[in-house]
């Protein structure tokens, strides 16, 4: 239980940290200076990835994504993401932290032949490029790619998570 606290409290100390990082340091920084806008390279990285919290391999990633984003304030930003794997979804900061969202049909293959779609989530904030610690000027965006399958798909009441990690890099 003790592990579990301090656990919660390093999770909790690196979020307010990584809030107060990600605000503008110039007071003129506009709208457009705090979001992300542009080509990016989206990798996963499926060497490290864990399914239902056992490592196990799988594919690795690699997509480009053009972004487009408009900010009201630092930390609070919306828009869209284009990937060159014919999906499109939502963008989203909040507390400094970056969100896409987007649904895969058929994902989770049945016994039966059909298949049960997954919700793939994105997760990412700005760091150095070998991700130890946050820099809100950084073009390299680090985090997790996570995909859910719903519990009860293919007549089995058990989800399916698969965990990688992410990175994001801008290209121009």
């Amino acid at each position: 239980m003790t592990a579990l606290i301090a656990s919660g409290a390093t999770v909790a100390a690196a979020l307010a940290v990584t809030i107060t990082a990600l605000q503008p340091t110039s007071a003129s920084a506009t709208g457009n200076d705090w979001g992300l806008n542009g080509t990016y390279i989206a990798t996963s990285n499926g060497e490290w990835s864990r399914t239902n919290a056992v490592f196990e391999d799988q594919p690795s990633l690699r997509s480009t994504w053009t972004i487009s984003t408009q900010c009201s304030y630092p930390g609070e930003c919306t828009g869209s993401v284009d990937s060159d794997f014919g999906w499109s979804a939502p963008i989203y900061q909040k507390s400094g932290v970056w969100y896409v969202k987007h649904q895969i049909d058929d994902w989770v293959p049945c016994v039966d032949g059909t298949s049960a779609p997954g919700l793939q989530e994105f997760r990412f904030a700005p760091t150095t490029p070998n991700g130890d610690r946050i820099d809100p000027d950084s073009k390299t965006l680090v985090g997790e790619d996570r995909t859910t399958g719903q519990s009860g798909a293919c007549g089995i009441n058990r989800p399916v998570f698969i965990n990688m990690p992410f990175k994001l890099t801008k290209t121009d």
